[in-house]
């Protein structure tokens, strides 16, 4: 039997791969005020945008519940006895735990692996598809589980946000580095180590930081794959997958849209870049 794949809606794959892979994709979830939604689901990322910039207060995000990995590992147990489930950083949500508290109580006939990816959006989304194309071409979990362990050393993620407003303001970096960045106008580039994200830079100018990115990118020998995406700024992505290509062939690339949970954070017109060397 195929072993099945399982990721969160953090990983920003685009729906045709998803489909193409047979990836199946948990959802978080995002509140406005009473209000509750599915990532990805029942809310989508046109309304959410729209949303997000005239809520008067921003949205929350929380992880799915034990009971929604346990009821989606039983679906795919009726096809499969091997599962590997792979998910964003730990330090960042709560939903690795939720996965594996599901792992933990779940019927021992089914051997369910869940991995902490240490990222999110595109970076986790690279992991997954790696793993996503092991599984079909035949590889047990075991060796899945390994390759992508390896591979989350080799994955880097990075982006430049507008302001840093929205990670501040949802606990995902402190105050004085916000502050900062409003005072002096400046676009911060950011990425993710260790698990959290954490500041790289701040580049005075969004067209700046839109070369600086390019060049972070130049400094990489060897690059397998690589993926591009955006919040509100598809124009700027299709310009760096442009500027890009002098690194690697645009068609190989992996353009997507961040979602509800990860815009939450980023806030409109963040570009990202992940790539496995």
């Amino acid at each position: 039997m195929t072993v099945r794949i399982v990721t969160d809606s953090t990983a920003d794959l685009p729906d045709f791969l998803v489909a193409e892979l047979g990836i199946t994709v948990v959802p978080l979830h995002i509140h406005f005020g009473e209000e509750t939604y599915e990532d990805g689901v029942t809310i989508s990322k046109d309304e959410f945008y729209k949303r997000l910039v005239t809520s008067p207060k921003l949205p929350k995000t929380s992880a799915p519940s034990s009971g929604a990995f346990t009821e989606t590992y039983a679906q795919l147990a009726e096809e499969t006895d091997e599962i590997v489930s792979i998910h964003i950083s730990s330090r960042l949500s709560a939903t690795y735990q939720s996965a594996t508290v599901a792992r933990d109580t779940f019927p021992a006939e089914t051997s369910i692996s869940v991995v902490d990816s240490r990222f999110a959006t595109i970076g986790l989304g690279l992991i997954v598809e790696q793993a996503a194309r092991m599984a079909r071409s035949g590889e047990r979990a075991a060796i899945i589980v390994k390759e992508v362990e390896a591979a989350i050393s080799r994955t880097h993620l990075f982006g430049v946000v507008d302001t840093l407003e929205y990670l501040h303001k949802g606990g995902r970096i402190g105050m004085a580095s916000a502050l900062l960045g409003s005072l002096l106008k400046v676009k911060p580039i950011i990425g993710v180590r260790d698990g959290i994200v954490h500041p790289i830079e701040r580049v005075r100018g969004r067209e700046k930081a839109f070369d600086r990115l390019v060049e972070m990118v130049s400094k990489f020998e060897t690059i397998s794959r690589l993926a591009v995406a955006h919040t509100t700024a598809e124009d700027e992505m299709e310009r760096l997958v442009e500027r890009l290509s002098g690194f690697f062939p645009p068609e190989k690339m992996m353009c997507s849209r961040c979602g509800a949970t990860l815009g939450t954070y980023l806030g409109p017109d963040t570009l990202c870049i992940a790539l496995l060397q």
